[in-house]
C-alpha cells in the first residue's frame, strides 16, 4: 500500500486556482485587443431575408460587424467542420455560413468593438429580418416521428411473448428533461495575432489537438500557422469535447481585421450550446411469480438536431447488469429544431441506468405484493453471474441480501439502517415514496490492454481494477483504492509531434502546442481537459 491513502494531498493547479493566478481563455491580455459580441437568431427556423449592420457601424468604438456575407472565407465541404467527435452522420453546424436558421440562439452575426461593453450595445442596433418556418421543438409532441439508430444488441429469445405471460409486470415511461452543462467559467476565445499571419489562440476546451484540427480545417491552414493553448477549464462536465462556435468566430474576426480578439459567451447565451438530450424511456420488465425476471424491453426515445445524428448507448446496460432470456433493447431519434447535444457526464448511463433501476425497484414491489420477496431480493435474484452481453466472468458482487434491503456502508450506517427498514414503498414525503433498490455498473479501460499511442509512452505499466473512477486515468492520479499504480520507464519520441507530452510525478501532462512543437502551458491536460 502507498502512502497516499490517508494523507492530505494538494492540486498540482490549486494554489493557482485560489490565488487567482491561473488564467483561462478569456483572460489573456494582447497588445490592441479588440472584443466580439455574438448576435443570436430569435426564431427557431427559417432564413435571413434581412439583416441591417448600418446603425451597428455608427456606434463610437465598434470596428466591424461580420455576417455570413461579411467574413473572410470558410471551408464548404463537411469533412472540413468535423471534428473528432463530431457525430457519424450528419451535416456539422457551421456559424455565419450562410443565411439559413437552424435553432434559436444561432450565431448570425458577429460586432467586434475597442471594449466589451460597446460591442454588446452596439449588438443591439443590428435589425434582422426573418422569413420563419413550421418548426418542431417538443419531443413528446413529436415522438411519432422517431427514428431507429443501428446499435450492437442482439434481441434475445421473443421478449414479447414472455412480457405477455409473465406472472409480474411493469411497464412505464421515464421522461428525462433536457440536462444544461453551464460551467463555472464562461465559454470564451482569445485568438491572439502576431503580426506575421500565424494565430495563438486561447480556448475554453477539452481537447486542443482536436480545436487545432478543427480551425486548420475550416480555416485551410497550415499546422503550424495556429496554435492552441488551453491552461486551465474551470468545469466543462463533457461539453468542451467539441470546438464550440466562439472559437470560429474569434478566428474568423481576428483573420479578418488582423489584429487579436476575444469573444465571451454570456451566462444566456451558453445554453445554445451542447446538452444532455431530454429522452423518453420506455422500460417493460417480467417476471416469474418468485421474482425472476424473465423479460426485458427497454426503449429510449430522445431528441438531436436535424442536421447531426447525436446518440449514446441508453439501453445496453439492461443486458450488462440483469439475466433475463428474454430482452429486445432499441433507441430510436427525434429530429428537432434545436442545438446538436453533446456528451454530458455519464452519456447514456445517466438517463438509461435511471429508468432501468426505478423500474426494477417497482417491479420489486410488485412483486413483494405476491409473494415473500422483497425488492432487493429480486434485484439480486437477477444479477448474472457472468456478464451475459460479452460472457466474461462479472465482478465480485457487492450487493449483499440483508433483512430485504441492501448491506452497504459502515457497521453503524447498516445498523442504522437495519432498524428503520420498513419494506419498499413505506417510506414518503407527502405523496412521493423516497428510497429504493439500484444497480449499478461502470465501464473500465483496461490501460495494460492498450497499446501505447506512439511517441507519448512507451513503457508505463497499470496494476488496477478501475482506471476511470472519480476523474482517475484522465490526466489526474487515480486514488490508490482504485488502482496500484508504479512507473517503471517512459521514451518520447524527440521529433516535434502533434502528440507530445511527459510523464510528471505520476500525472501526464499534455502540451498544447501543436504541429510546430511549440507547446507549453503545463497542467492543461490535469486542469479540465478530463473533466467529462
Amino acid at each position: 500500500m502507498n502512502g497516499y491513502v490517508g494523507t492530505p494531498t494538494s492540486r498540482v493547479d490549486g494554489r493557482a486556482k485560489v490565488t487567482g493566478a491561473a488564467k483561462y481563455a478569456g483572460e489573456f491580455a494582447a497588445d490592441g485587443l479588440l472584443h466580439g459580441f455574438i448576435v443570436d437568431a430569435t426564431v427557431p427556423r427559417g432564413r435571413i431575408a434581412r439583416l441591417d449592420t448600418s446603425d451597428a457601424l455608427k456606434v463610437r468604438g465598434v470596428v466591424d460587424v461580420l455576417t455570413h456575407t461579411h467574413r473572410v472565407a470558410l471551408a464548404d465541404k463537411d469533412e472540413a467542420w468535423k471534428d473528432e467527435v463530431a457525430p457519424e452522420k450528419g451535416s456539422p453546424f457551421r456559424p455565419l455560413y450562410d443565411d439559413r436558421v437552424k435553432f434559436n440562439g444561432q450565431p448570425i452575426a458577429l460586432v467586434i468593438a475597442e471594449d466589451w461593453e460597446t460591442a454588446k450595445f452596439a449588438a443591439t442596433r443590428v435589425r434582422v429580418e426573418y422569413e420563419q418556418e413550421a418548426f418542431a421543438t417538443d419531443l413528446e409532441t413529436e415522438r411519432g416521428t422517431s427514428a431507429k439508430v443501428d446499435q450492437p444488441h442482439k434481441p434475445r429469445g421473443d421478449a414479447a411473448a414472455a412480457l405477455a405471460g409473465a406472472a409480474v409486470r411493469h411497464e412505464a415511461d421515464y421522461v428525462l428533461p433536457t440536462e444544461h452543462h453551464n460551467p463555472m467559467e464562461l465559454y470564451a476565445t482569445t485568438a491572439v495575432w502576431d503580426g506575421s499571419g500565424s494565430l495563438t489562440v486561447y480556448d475554453k476546451t477539452q481537447g486542443v489537438q482536436n480545436v487545432h484540427k478543427y480551425l486548420c480545417g475550416v480555416f485551410d491552414m497550415k499546422p503550424e500557422d495556429i496554435r492552441v493553448v488551453s491552461p486551465y477549464v474551470g468545469g466543462a462536465f463533457g461539453s468542451g469535447l467539441r470546438p464550440q462556435h466562439q472559437v470560429v468566430l474569434a478566428t474568423l474576426a481576428a483573420l479578418a481585421l488582423k489584429r487579436s480578439v476575444r469573444v465571451v459567451l454570456t451566462r444566456q447565451q451558453m445554453y445554445g450550446l451542447g446538452y444532455r438530450p431530454m429522452t423518453i424511456e420506455r422500460v417493460a420488465l417480467g417476471a416469474k411469480s418468485d421474482g425472476t425476471l424473465d423479460a426485458v424491453t427497454h426503449e429510449a426515445i430522445a431528441v438531436t438536431s436535424r442536421y447531426e445524428d447525436f446518440s449514446r448507448n441508453d439501453t445496453g446496460w439492461a443486458q450488462q447488469l440483469y439475466k433475463s432470456p428474454n430482452s429486445r433493447l432499441s433507441h430510436k431519434l427525434v429530429h428537432l429544431d434545436v442545438p446538436t447535444p453533446c456528451d454530458m457526464r455519464a452519456p447514456g448511463a445517466a438517463t438509461g441506468v435511471c429508468a432501468l433501476e426505478c423500474a426494477m425497484d417497482e417491479l420489486g414491489r410488485r412483486t413483494q405484493a405476491r409473494s415473500d420477496r422483497a425488492a432487493p431480493e429480486v434485484l439480486l435474484g437477477s444479477r448474472p453471474e457472468r456478464r451475459p452481453a460479452l460472457h466474461q466472468q462479472a465482478a465480485a458482487r457487492m450487493l449483499r441480501p440483508w433483512r430485504g434491503s441492501l448491506r452497504l456502508g459502515p457497521p453503524q450506517s447498516r445498523a442504522a439502517c437495519d432498524a428503520r427498514w420498513q419494506g419498499p414503498g413505506r417510506l414518503g414525503h407527502g405523496d412521493r415514496g423516497v428510497g429504493g433498490a439500484a444497480d449499478a455498473g461502470r465501464r473500465a479501460h483496461r490501460a495494460d490492454r492498450q497499446r501505447p499511442r506512439r511517441g507519448i509512452l512507451r513503457r508505463v505499466r497499470y496494476r488496477h481494477r478501475h482506471l476511470h473512477h472519480h476523474g482517475a486515468g484522465r490526466g489526474r492520479r487515480p486514488r490508490a483504492a482504485d488502482r496500484e499504480y508504479r512507473r517503471e520507464a517512459c521514451r518520447f519520441n524527440p521529433a516535434p509531434s502533434a502528440r507530445r507530452g511527459r510523464l510528471l510525478d505520476g500525472r501526464f501532462e499534455r502540451t498544447c502546442g501543436l504541429g510546430s512543437g511549440r507547446g507549453h502551458s503545463p497542467g492543461a491536460r490535469a486542469s479540465g481537459q478530463g473533466d467529462t
